[in-house]
């Protein structure tokens, strides 16, 4: 009964955005409905809305708002467009895709999808302004590496966590990802891409202005390095994090600036510094860049915090209780097994970390019994837990809405390449326990 509401649920919001009903409002009215037919009280219902709005917005909303005010500025100053011919000069059109697959794999390995999605979403459209190309075509190959970091590769918080669940080892775990990670983005990047290219979008309204005479634009190098100074910050902190060192006062600082938020800020702060005031800008001009940027992200972030919602009633209502029972019925090998119960959490409940930490508490017994490495555990739960990405998942709308595209569309990119991203991790998961275990 739980599987036919959460299909009637779904049905439901395909049908009301169909018909031009807002998503933030038809979200709300289907987390509702769907609570309701899943037996929770009127009060969980509101209980569920409320940790579901500040589960979602506590860790997204500072890190929008700032990554939308540094797209904004590095587009207006022209940074932006700099970066982008930089790399059509150096990779020429014929190899864009695979710059921006390097660009998104380096961006992904120390940030979170959202901050990383957020940075290079104007430099996407730098390059389609640029070069002409399908939007999709570029963006797909952006998309793929930082997914794929997601799920496979620590120091994400997903990865790591599920390392410590099952007692694998980290190194290990990430240099067996890496393997798994290299087939999957060529997949899901470059070669999805080609055949999404006939998907005509336009550049988003948010980054589609006129562009910066080529004088006018900062240097290259400046450019890159207010870009990049986030993931270098963050990164950084890794680092030193890594090295077990914590007895310095200068350690929890350098910890502090290697949050995403404060990464972010410091960015902006500097991009302000020497994308503006070094460039003649007035503070006026600057203040009116960071509230056209955060203004035009408004939306999409009440939208995301509606799918936030939605996902917070299905995990409320036990949704993730009845799958796991269902899976503990399945006759299969271990590693299908965790991949096969993390696919359908993740289907039914949204979020590819809870789907991640449900599942690992199911299959840790198969790894204490001796029948599979861990580390091999971990990269099937991370396999399973990108599978099917649709209406319940906060990247799902992201990804949309930034970019204006259909329901239909969406599902044809962004579902279709988070589903091949988890088949080839599954294959790769089951090739490596082939060969070396």
């Amino acid at each position: 009964m739980h599987l036919l509401i959460i299909i009637v649920a779904i049905v439901l919001q395909i049908g009301l955005t169909v018909k031009k009903v807002h998503p933030f409002f038809s979200l709300l009215l289907v987390a509702i409905f769907t609570g309701a037919c899943l037996g929770m009280a009127p009060e969980a219902i509101l209980k569920s809305i409320e940790k579901g709005v500040g589960s979602t917005l506590g860790g997204l909303t500072l890190i929008l708002c700032l990554g939308a005010a540094l797209g904004k500025i590095l587009e207006l100053s022209g940074a932006a467009e700099q970066i982008a011919a930089t790399l059509i000069r150096t990779f020429g059109i014929r190899y864009i895709q695979w710059a921006m697959l390097i660009t998104g794999l380096l961006v992904g390995l120390p940030m979170y999808y959202n901050a990383g999605f957020i940075v290079l979403v104007p430099l996407v459209c730098a390059v389609g302004k640029k070069t002409g190309l399908p939007l999709l075509y570029i963006l797909i190959p952006m998309a793929a590496s930082l997914s794929t970091t997601h799920c496979f590769l620590p120091p994400h918080p997903g990865p790591v966590v599920l390392v410590k669940a099952f007692g694998a080892d980290m190194g290990k775990t990430l240099l067996m990802g890496m393997l798994i990670t290299i087939p999957a983005i060529i997949v899901a990047g470059p070669w999805l891409g080609k055949r999404l290219q006939h998907i005509e979008i336009p550049i988003p309204e948010l980054f589609a202005g006129t562009s910066v005479p080529e004088a006018d634009r900062p240097a290259p190098i400046p450019s890159f390095l207010i870009a990049l100074l986030p993931i270098v910050l963050i990164t950084f902190s890794v680092i030193i994090q890594s090295l077990g060192l914590s007895d310095y006062t200068w350690i929890s600082w350098i910890r502090f600036m290697g949050d995403s938020t404060i990464a972010l800020l410091i960015s902006v702060m500097l991009a302000m510094y020497f994308l503006g005031f070094r460039q003649k800008k007035s503070i006026a001009t600057l203040m009116s860049w960071m509230n056209a940027g955060i203004t035009g992200i408004a939306m999409i972030l009440l939208i995301i915090t509606a799918g936030g919602v939605f996902k917070q009633v299905l995990i409320d209502s036990g949704t993730g209780n009845y799958v796991v029972a269902i899976s503990q019925q399945l006759q299969m090998p271990p590693i299908l097994f965790a991949w096969v119960t993390t696919a359908i959490l993740r289907i039914t409940l949204g979020s590819a970390t809870v789907a991640g930490l449900t599942a690992a508490g199911l299959v840790a017994p198969l790894i204490t019994g001796g029948q599979i490495a861990p580390e091999i555990m971990v990269l099937a739960v991370g396999a399973g837990s990108v599978f099917g990405s649709h209406i319940n998942d906060s990247g799902f709308w992201m990804f949309k809405e930034f970019f204006q595209l259909t329901l239909r569309q969406t599902f044809l990119s962004w579902t279709l390449m988070e589903t091949i991203i988890s088949i080839m991790g599954l294959v790769g998961v089951l090739l490596l326990q082939w060969i070396f275990f």
